[in-house]
């Protein structure tokens, strides 16, 4: 199963930790990578996160996120591209493998548009992360947020939105808990090879409680992370695997616990 050499802890997954004590919570367990969450690293500053991750001596798999480029009116959209160009100057900062992007999505507009405005703001923005050296990585979410959340749903997809671009600034983040369900997903992970920039392993939950924060530990629902994992290495992806889960119980237990079991699942089933 995974080395834990490839365990990145994503900062969602213990939601109630400052950065500091993120990082402080990875080297304590022993896990090499950790993804960050801009909020957090807005609360604690850039550079004193910076500093915490380098004295600490982890490697940043991610920072989340950027996007949300869907809004009603020319003025709104421009400001999500000041706050995208901010994004890139974190990741930067950071040292980031890339910055993930979940797109947006609105009901006051049209799907078709939303996927435009997805389209026009990622030619806007990805010339100045290629200035910065910042690889963008889309992030396909399940179709039940395509109302609220983001317009981007599937890999294939996602791989036509990044078609314009070259193939190392431009690529996907694969979320199991957004493409377990498809059943080309194997067949798309493969087109995806040399655009896979993250992967992501979490657990559906049935019942789903939530469709926000109702995401399980791996081996607690029905995703074969181990089968999804195998498929993305085969593509050709190597690097840190995040452990992302949106969960208000776990959220609501002491980290530590946290990160014991997410070890001792990372190893044993992805």
């Amino acid at each position: 199963m995974a080395d834990i050499q490839r365990l990145s802890l994503n900062q969602a997954t213990v939601q109630n930790w400052s950065v500091k004590e993120a990082v402080d919570g990875c080297v304590r367990h022993g896990i090499p990578s950790i993804a960050l969450w801009r909020h957090k690293i807005h609360e604690a500053g850039l550079q004193q996160s910076a500093q915490h991750v380098r004295d600490a001596g982890l490697h940043v798999s991610s920072v989340c996120r950027g996007g949300m480029f869907v809004a009603p009116s020319a003025a709104e959209r421009k400001e999500r591209i000041m706050d995208n160009f901010r994004a890139v100057e974190e990741a930067k900062e950071l040292n980031a493998d890339s910055l993930v992007m979940v797109v947006g999505a609105s009901t006051e507009v049209p799907i078709a548009d939303a996927r435009q405005m997805v389209a026009d703001g990622l030619a806007e923005l990805v010339p100045y992360a290629r200035e910065q050296g910042v690889k963008i990585g889309l992030e396909p979410l399940h179709p039940m947020y395509a109302g609220d959340r983001s317009v981007l749903n599937t890999i294939d997809q996602s791989l036509a939105m990044a078609a314009p671009y070259a193939a190392d600034e431009v690529g996907l983040i694969l979320d199991v808990f957004h493409i377990w369900w498809d059943p080309t997903v194997f067949e798309q992970i493969q087109r995806a090879a040399g655009r896979i920039f993250g992967f992501h392993a979490c657990d559906w939950l049935v019942p789903l409680p939530d469709t926000l924060l109702g995401r399980g530990v791996m081996g607690d629902g029905v995703i074969d992370n181990h089968a999804l994992r195998l498929a993305v290495d085969a593509a050709g992806y190597n690097g840190p695997i995040e452990v992302e889960i949106f969960n208000q119980a776990l959220w609501d237990t002491p980290g530590d616990d946290v990160l014991n079991k997410v070890v001792e699942r990372f190893t044993a089933l992805v």
